[in-house]
């Protein structure tokens, strides 16, 4: 019996499992027409990309995909569909069979033709990038010929793929339909080979489309930097002459450059993350696809290379930035509170030293009226004692009154004032 039914399985171990097997190349067979096209969607328009595939099936009798999957191809008879979700976008991938007959002689038969407009029309989402790919077997096939009437001579790019077994011929320029154009002559490779060649070619082009929307975001974020820099610059330079009523108002513009710079940082983050990763990803599918020049043309890697280059410095010189700015900020920001609570802890010590001496003099007005409170309670109980007196000499007490009250004025003060002492001592030293 299998350890399966034994062990209890994570919930995640069927899918990460086959993580490994998504979106396989699928084998192809020269002579093929390919339209390639990406769609960048939100999470409403990527399960509507899913409805939108599961309608054209039904279209079709066909079966439906799987409510959960990522990727589905399948056979419609007159073109084959390849439907894959990705992370920001959706990508659909249309085949037919190419007749090779007039091939480089009129306008090429594109795969697109055999879709449905209609419902081509009603892709969900934004069209980031669409490709025409042309794979063609290389026997007697003019390359000169390709280039007149398939791509523009100006801007064409070729080079030997695969260890020299096919040739990938495209010129990146976006043409009257809004596609790019490529041409392979894919030899005598097998379907298999084929196919890993041919994904790896449109997952180029797809990926160097993904990268580059962190460019307009990149040239935004500049502006915002150069002004938030200069802004801070300013601060700074005014935080060294300002005094102790400045204060306030400076922690106060800092704190608000601050929430402007992350605000910033927030909303940027993740695209040139995302950036710098599909950026690594068009490297890796170049190196894929060995590439070795041909006689006086230039390579895909080479024209990546000299105008990706660009791009991709801009990005991660805005990342930078970023970084730089928010660390500044930040270490103004301290240094600004730090000199406010220097300054707040030197008032609070001036107000304790006043509250010292205060409560010195406090306490010496105390003394002062602990002094007259002895006088005073003094004389009261005396005069008690001297009416008892007066009334105990009328029978029989042998002093008067007034040499009673005389006697007694000593022994009464020193009293008053030693309970004084000891309720003080109890009170403030107890």
């Amino acid at each position: 019996m299998s350890l399966k039914h034994h062990l209890q399985q994570h919930p995640q171990r069927a899918a990460l499992h086959n993580e490994i097997h998504a979106r396989p190349p699928q084998a192809l067979a020269a002579p093929l027409a390919i339209s390639h096209v990406v769609m960048v969607c939100d999470a409403t328009q990527r399960e509507a990309s899913r409805a939108h595939v599961a309608a054209l099936l039904r279209d079709h009798h066909l079966p439906l995909p799987d409510t959960q999957s990522s990727h589905f191809r399948m056979d419609l008879g007159q073109f084959h569909i390849r439907w894959e979700l990705h992370t920001e976008f959706v990508t659909w991938t249309f085949m037919c069979p190419l007749s090779t007959e007039r091939f480089g002689e009129i306008e090429p038969e594109r795969a697109l033709d055999a879709v449905p407009q209609d419902w081509f029309a009603g892709l969900p989402g934004q069209c980031l990038s669409g490709i025409h790919l042309w794979v063609l077997p290389a026997d007697g096939l003019d390359a000169a010929t390709l280039v007149k009437h398939v791509l523009l001579e100006d801007t064409l790019l070729a080079s030997s793929v695969a260890g020299g077994v096919a040739e990938v011929y495209t010129d990146f320029a976006m043409h009257a339909d809004g596609f790019s154009r490529m041409v392979l002559l894919a030899g005598n490779m097998s379907p298999r080979r084929l196919g890993r060649l041919v994904q790896r070619l449109l997952e180029i082009e797809t990926y160097r489309m993904a990268a580059l929307l962190g460019l307009p975001a990149a040239r935004e974020a500049s502006h915002i930097l150069s002004s938030a820099e200069l802004e801070l610059a300013e601060l700074a330079s005014a935080i060294r002459s300002a005094t102790r009523d400045d204060e306030p108002m400076l922690l106060d513009r800092l704190t608000k450059l601050a929430g402007q710079v992350e605000s910033q940082h927030a909303a940027t983050h993740s695209r040139f993350s995302a950036s710098a990763a599909y950026f690594e990803l068009v490297d890796k599918r170049i190196s894929d696809i060995h590439e070795s020049a041909l006689p006086g043309m230039q390579t895909i890697g080479e024209f990546m290379e000299r105008r990706l280059t660009p791009a991709r410095s801009t990005c991660e010189w805005a990342t930078r930035r970023q970084d730089a700015l928010s660390q500044r900020v930040s270490r103004i920001s301290n240094l600004l509170r730090t000199r406010v609570e220097i300054e707040q802890q030197q008032s609070s010590q001036a107000l304790l030293a006043t509250m010292n001496s205060r409560q010195d003099i406090q306490l010496k007005l105390q003394s002062t009226v602990e002094g007259l409170s002895v006088a005073a309670i003094t004389y009261y109980i005396v005069g008690l004692v001297s009416y008892l007196a007066k009334g105990a000499h009328a029978l029989g007490w042998p002093w008067s009154a007034e040499s009673t009250a005389a006697v007694t004025i000593p022994l009464v003060a020193f009293s008053v004032w030693w309970s004084l002492r000891r309720l003080h001592h109890k009170l403030f030293k107890g």
